[in-house]
């Protein structure tokens, strides 16, 4: 039997999977290899090793930032979707995560269930990263604080409105909160709330970093942040009329943002519709930063992987 290939290996499966002090170094080293890339300086750290990318759901940024990401610090990427791979066939999780990390040095992976990268990275030898799933999307909350700490500073007392369905987004935001200490006020629509279980592991409903607030506008009075995602995700496309008409009062405007702090910031993980979740004035207006947090994946997840298979670097 073959050893593990790294002897302290982690995996990033949900935002809980790093400790603050992490976060301070990632967010630091974050900054640190944006500048390089923007004064077109090599940073290869990672010569010789290999990112397997594995979707199981459709993807934009996620592959764009990782895929680019990898190369930019001197990796190679091999990417597999459940059409041309084993995955979505009869091969189980676990015989092909103990595959595939047998070849590479790490693996992201975008699926529905939790419990399936949960699974994939419980045979797996080599750090697994969560692209998304159902439940958490931490990659993309790394990214929306990193953006938020170069617009405002650290995040730490500040407020941040969550207006929309009670999605992986919503509960990441819960978890990043309860760990970095600031607060969430949250707004969705009844029938699209935060899993209780979700909740109550971020603090409460109410109390310590997350509160609930059944009407929109009460949850932006005072925000640093507002934030929104799609009504429908992926593989609730079913839905799609029912939300529209459950979520129509749920929709960012610039009443929303007026009631917010005078600098508060928009944010958007992206695709947006505008006029459903968003209406264009904020999205395109001057508090949306959503441009420069779609571009802060990449950065965000280089330090990430970096961190994963070289830990911290003086």
């Amino acid at each position: 039997m073959m050893a593990p290939r790294e002897t302290n290996m982690k995996h990033y499966l949900q935002f809980n999977d790093l400790s603050a002090d992490e976060y301070t170094y990632l967010f630091e080293r974050a900054a640190l290899i944006k500048k390089k890339f923007k004064a077109y300086e090599k940073h290869h750290p990672l010569v010789d090793r290999t990112l397997a990318m594995i979707f199981e759901k459709a993807s934009t940024r996620t592959r764009v930032s990782f895929e680019a990401g990898m190369y930019q610090l001197g990796g190679s990427v091999v990417h597999l979707t459940t059409g041309d791979s084993q995955l979505g066939r009869a091969e189980p999780i676990e015989d092909s995560a103990k595959v595939i990390s047998r070849m590479v040095d790490l693996v992201m992976i975008r699926t529905f269930e939790q419990t399936k990268i949960e699974r994939f990275a419980a045979h797996s030898r080599v750090p697994v990263i969560n692209g998304l799933t159902n439940e958490f999307h931490p990659c993309q909350i790394l990214a929306d604080i990193f953006t938020f700490i170069e617009h405002r500073g650290s995040i730490a007392g500040k407020t941040v409105a969550w207006v929309g369905d009670g999605n992986n987004m919503a509960n990441t935001w819960l978890q990043a909160a309860a760990l970095l200490g600031f607060k969430v006020h949250v707004s969705t629509p009844r029938g699209y709330e935060i899993d209780e279980k979700m909740a109550v592991g971020a603090g409460g409903t109410g109390v310590g970093s997350y509160q609930f607030f059944s009407n929109p506008l009460e949850a932006c009075q005072g925000a640093d942040l507002v934030t929104t995602d799609v009504w429908t995700s992926m593989g609730y496309e079913a839905e799609n009329e029912t939300r529209k008409k459950a979520f129509a009062d749920w929709c960012v405007d610039a009443e929303m943002m007026a009631a917010a702090k005078p600098d508060a910031l928009f944010m958007h993980c992206l695709p947006a519709h505008r006029g459903e979740e968003v209406e264009a004035d904020v999205i395109d207006g001057p508090q949306s930063v959503v441009w420069d947090e779609a571009e802060n994946r990449m950065h965000v997840q280089k330090a990430l992987m970096e961190y994963l298979l070289l830990g911290q670097v003086a």
